[in-house]
């Protein structure tokens, strides 16, 4: 028995001691399991262990914001698995989208019925949202037209409301974006712009400032970019909404990223993500906005990287005029975050894969980050209080899109519009250039206060700079350019020619068409001492006839200057009417 007792001793301690199998690690529970249970996903708080380690946890865990060293974030499981690595003190809270009970959440009872858009202080069924959509254009079927962006993983519409004078039809002139909710409990925004919807098409011919900015520029609203996180508990209430989509992603982390390249947060591109880089690409938005909640700030470029934007100066003085424009209007303390209301975005915390850093950098558009509530979802009955606050700033921001210069670039041949790129020379960076559409030939390019030497280029046209182009605040600079095709065998954009008769006319002459080259198809304009066009029209080549006859009795005495295009050159002669 003494030569066994040792053996014994040994055994045990092995047993006590020997690395736990996977079948002993299944009988003790990750902390995960039991948080995770019923939820999809965790709202938390924590302190950093140092400030610089944010660089680091951006990219474990979906930063909400952070005030100094304390974090508030959101994960699911995986994201949290791998948080714990880093540390395991922290804070579960309730989560932001189940704090309401429904009779917060709708007061007032509202049935959706049309009478319910004078008052704004509920939180709509999804069922309800899709009805006042589509009754904003039933209602001003001129006025709106209702995009569908696309669906969401479980089917529901990505809507966006489109307001033009005339909508339907690409005008030379800016298209504006606001989106709201892209975190599906942050939903201030989300009636915020049901709101603003109604406001501008109920206003229009009635507020002349509102007339205007409708008659002059192309407005797009989403409310709700992410309605599968926001009905999460099911369509007839927004209770128990997530941050997140319902493959628990965070979309505000699902773009590409200017530093961190494709697929930063590690997932696949979402449905939602790619419908509205489809949305983006489609369109030729000069500015946007996507609306958050949580904190209270104007978060401009960039968010990925400590590098400032180059219209750093112009970003800060949008930026005051939100903030400066909501304290007037809301009680003291409001949208004070940061700097007094505004921060660039990576000097608050980094953010990876946004969707702000993404229009900016891919689509060339001035998109900022507008978080306009502290609460996520405040009482229903506090709506109309932030729109209050901020409905003058929603306007004031869409006017920028008009302001700095802007302007038509067209081939100085076919006059036909051109597809140009218009950069600043020693200030453009990380493609803060704008571009000329296609089919208009617009381009609208919003700058701060100030002269610059500006250049367009395009493939197969010579290049023009137009030095000491002078802006001022809340002004626009029209900025009208042609370019001359490299093919084009002439020095001159015209050619001066005798080409009218008889001269003087009294306003019934023919033009004598040059020989070759014309094309079957050409155009006139008679243009006064002024400058102004006061008649254009096209022109018929007919057959080997190489006259055209021209009846405009209506022409007052005086000098006018003909400029025929034949497809190839223009050419320009006098015209004396004499009556």
């Amino acid at each position: 028995m003494r030569n066994k007792l040792p053996l014994i001793l040994l055994t045990l301690f092995l047993l006590i001691t020997r690395p736990l199998t996977a079948q002993d690690q299944c009988i003790r529970p990750h902390p995960a399991d039991s948080l995770f249970r019923d939820n999809s996903e965790l709202y938390f708080t924590f302190s950093m262990k140092d400030r610089d380690d944010v660089h680091e946890l951006t990219r474990l865990i979906s930063i909400d914001h952070i005030d100094g060293k304390t974090v508030h974030a959101y994960a699911n499981k995986k994201q949290f698995t791998d948080f714990l690595q880093y540390t395991d003190d922290f804070r579960v809270l309730p989560h932001p989208g189940s704090l309401l009970q429904e009779s917060q959440l709708n007061p007032s009872g509202a049935s959706g019925a049309p009478g319910d858009r004078t008052t704004w202080n509920f939180y709509p069924t999804y069922t309800q949202y899709l009805s006042f959509m589509a009754g904003f254009q039933a209602s001003y079927p001129s006025l709106c037209k209702i995009d569908t962006v696309g669906l969401t993983y479980q089917g529901r519409l990505i809507l966006t409301a489109r307001i033009s004078q005339n909508v339907g039809t690409e005008e030379a002139e800016p298209q504006f974006l606001y989106t709201s909710s892209i975190h599906g409990d942050e939903l201030t925004g989300y009636v915020l712009m049901l709101h603003l919807i109604d406001h501008l098409l109920s206003n229009y011919n009635i507020d002349s400032a509102i007339t205007q900015m409708i008659n002059t520029t192309e407005i797009c609203i989403n409310p709700l970019a992410n309605p599968d996180g926001t009905f999460h508990g099911g369509n007839n209430s927004v209770s128990g909404a997530t941050r997140y989509n319902a493959l628990g992603v965070d979309l505000n982390r699902n773009y590409p990223d200017p530093q961190n390249g494709p697929h930063p947060d590690g997932n696949d591109y979402q449905v939602e993500t790619v419908a509205w880089m489809d949305y983006a690409a489609e369109n030729h938005f000069t500015m946007s906005a996507n609306f958050h909640g949580g904190a209270e700030v104007f978060n401009y470029p960039w968010d990925t990287w400590a590098t400032l934007p180059a219209d750093d100066n112009w970003w800060n003085f949008v930026g005051r005029e939100w903030a400066d424009t909501v304290h007037k209007y809301s009680p003291s303390g409001y949208f004070t975050d940061e700097r007094n209301g505004v921060t660039s975005g990576y000097a608050w915390y980094e953010v990876n894969g946004g969707r702000q850093d993404y229009m900016n950098y891919w689509h060339n558009c001035r998109e900022v980050t507008l978080e306009i509530s502290n609460i996520k979802t405040p009482l229903a009955s506090q709506l109309p209080s932030f729109w209050e606050y901020n409905y003058r700033s929603f306007l004031n921001y869409i006017r920028q899109s008009r302001y700095g210069f802007n302007g038509i670039v067209t081939d100085t041949v076919t006059d036909t519009p051109v597809a140009a790129k218009v950069f600043i020379q020693g200030h453009d960076v990380h493609n803060s250039e704008v571009f000329s559409r296609d089919v208009t030939g617009f381009y609208a390019r919003p700058i701060y206060a100030g002269s610059y030497d500006v250049t367009f280029s395009s493939p197969g046209y010579f290049t023009k700079t137009i030095p000491d182009v002078n802006v001022t605040k809340r002004n626009t600079t029209r900025l009208d350019v042609q370019l001359r095709p490299l093919t084009f065998d002439a020095q001159d954009r015209s050619v001066v020619a005798h080409m009218i008769f008889p001269n003087p006319s009294d306003g019934r002459f023919r033009i004598m068409l040059p020989e070759i080259p014309i094309k079957q198809m050409c155009s006139f304009q008679v243009i006064n001492t002024m400058g102004t066009i006061v008649h254009s029209s096209a022109l018929e080549r007919s057959g080997d006839n190489m006259t055209a006859a021209i009846d405009l009795p209506d022409l007052a005495n005086g000098l006018y200057f003909i400029r025929f295009n034949s497809g190839y050159r223009i050419y320009v002669d006098k015209l004396v009417i004499k009556k």
